[in-house]
């Protein structure tokens, strides 16, 4: 034991209880008081809190010690408040009414970030699924703002680490550095040429190496059609083009320009009118994961 201020003994491992907390009644035992000299009775007090009686008497004694003063005066006909109890009992509406208006504004909070999503999703997802996705979003959460900006998968990436984007939907072939990831779906990548390019009438499958060895319409450096394409060739040659977007290289492909590696999710229409070719692929799978980030 060493000796503290004033002479008290206090333990050597002691921290100074310096800190309001130590020093001033919780919440609780507040809204305990003002239950007290609301309904006049430490029992119904104790019932309107949904605690128990003996729960509640315990509570009012410790705060008693911590305060040094006695607050309520209990006799068989109820509850009453001392005067030091009745001023306490001031003090404690205004400190209570405090915390009401604190939870009111974290509310106001909680309500505004949950009312307003920003979503960076590759273009591929941008514009083939995420449609579908917002409505089913919107029948659920009608209040929810949406914000959309799309990108490839690296410039998605970019905007989640720099804290411009909450929610992020990528289609690379791994999850990108300092974030984590969701699989939502799965893709495949088809080859495919305009009905009158020599791939499109020729009798054996396409093999792997002589399409990486083929300058293609790709999309550009970053995007995760591009990685996944990339990685499972082993390399690819210069492309034909580069373009920005999945439309862009359809619209190149059925102009007759070159072959293409398109998503499945957006061919549906251009192969049902026979604008575009499939062209059978042997040794490489093309599947994906489509991941939420």
């Amino acid at each position: 034991m060493s000796r503290g201020e004033g002479g008290r003994g206090v333990d050597s491992g002691d921290v100074p209880r310096n800190g309001l907390a130590h020093r001033v009644p919780d919440l609780g035992a507040l809204e305990l008081l003002l239950a007290v000299a609301r309904l006049g009775s430490l029992g119904r007090a104790a019932r309107e809190l949904g605690v128990t009686q003996p729960a509640a008497s315990s509570r009012i004694r410790s705060m008693e010690r911590q305060l040094g003063v006695a607050l309520v005066d209990r006799s068989p006909q109820g509850s009453r408040l001392t005067d030091a109890g009745a001023l306490v009992t001031d003090w404690a509406r205004r400190v209570v009414e405090a915390a009401e208006a604190f939870d009111a504004g974290a509310q106001a909070l909680r309500d505004r970030r949950d009312s307003r999503l920003r979503v960076a999703a590759s273009m591929t997802i941008a514009e083939y699924l995420l449609p579908g996705w917002l409505i089913a979003l919107r029948a659920q959460r009608p209040d929810t703002a949406v914000s959309l900006l799309a990108g490839n998968s690296s410039a998605v990436a970019e905007r989640l680490l720099a804290g411009e984007a909450d929610l992020g939907f990528v289609e690379g072939v791994s999850v990108p550095a300092g974030l984590d990831s969701v699989i939502v779906a799965h893709d495949r990548l088809i080859v495919v040429t305009a009905p009158g390019h020599p791939w499109a009438r020729r009798r054996k499958r396409l093999q792997a190496d002589e399409l990486a060895a083929t300058s293609l319409i790709l999309r550009e450096q970053g995007s995760g059609t591009r990685q996944v394409l990339d990685e499972a060739l082993g390399g690819l040659a210069r492309p034909l083009i580069e373009l920005s977007s999945t439309t862009a290289v359809k619209a190149a492909a059925v102009s007759g320009a070159g072959p293409a590696v398109v998503s499945e999710l957006a061919l549906g229409e251009e192969l049902s009118a026979r604008r575009l070719v499939s062209v059978p692929l042997d040794g490489v799978h093309l599947r994906r994961a489509l991941r939420a980030v």
